[in-house]
Order: C-alpha cells, then sequence, then structure tokens
C-alpha cells in the first residue's frame, strides 16, 4: 500500500472519530453504546470513502466534486441506517448522520485547504 495513502487514511479516520464523537456529545446524547455505533459505523464508512476517492482521482477523470458528493452521500446513508436499526437515541437519525459528516467534512476540507496553501 502506498504511504501516503495509509498516512491519509489513518489522519482521515482519527479526525472523523475525533469530529463526529464530538458532534455525538454537542448533540446532547449520552448513550454510550450509541456513541459506539457512530464509532464502528465510522470505522466501516471512512476507509471506503476515503480510499474511493483516491481510486476516483487517481484512475479515472470524473469529477472530484461530484464523486465526492456521491461518496459522502452514500455515507450518511450507510450510518443513517445503522443509527435508525441499532441506535437507541437517534430520534432522527439521517438528519444525525448528515450533520456529523457535513462537520466532518467541512473540517477536512478546511484542513486539507491549510495544508495545501502551507506547501
Amino acid at each position: 500500500m502506498n504511504l501516503g495513502l495509509a498516512r491519509a487514511l489513518v489522519f482521515s479516520l482519527a479526525l472523523t472519530l475525533i469530529i463526529e464523537c464530538g458532534f455525538f456529545l454537542a448533540t446532547g446524547k449520552k448513550n454510550k453504546k450509541d456513541l459506539l455505533l457512530a464509532v464502528l459505523a465510522n470505522i466501516i464508512t471512512n476507509p471506503v470513502v476515503v480510499l474511493g476517492y483516491w481510486l476516483i482521482y487517481l484512475y479515472t477523470n470524473w469529477s472530484t466534486m461530484l464523486s465526492k458528493a456521491v461518496l459522502e452521500l452514500s455515507a450518511v446513508v450507510v450510518e443513517g441506517n445503522y443509527y435508525r436499526k441499532y441506535g437507541q437515541e437517534f430520534t432522527r437519525p439521517f438528519l444525525f448522520s448528515l450533520g456529523a459528516n457535513g462537520l466532518s467534512f467541512a473540517v477536512g476540507h478546511l484542513i486539507q485547504r491549510i495544508i495545501l496553501e502551507v506547501r
């Protein structure tokens, strides 16, 4: 595996877990099993989204913005389904998933832009 890809996967997952767990707590949720569910859902979806983006970027000429949108919305749907099916405190699981993923995406995008400007 490419070292750059491995770093991107680890960094992205760590950042996503920090942001989305923070979002979980900021929304007033306290159920530890639901927090674990959020962590597991992100462990499942985040590497797929990051790897999918890298593969699309490296091997196709598809629109990166459209690709990101499709991949991120897919993660929202998958995570929302996990929250709906297995969660206890998720009264609006898809809205929660959209908010958590939207915040995570926005922060990640901001960090990426800062890193690129520094280089």
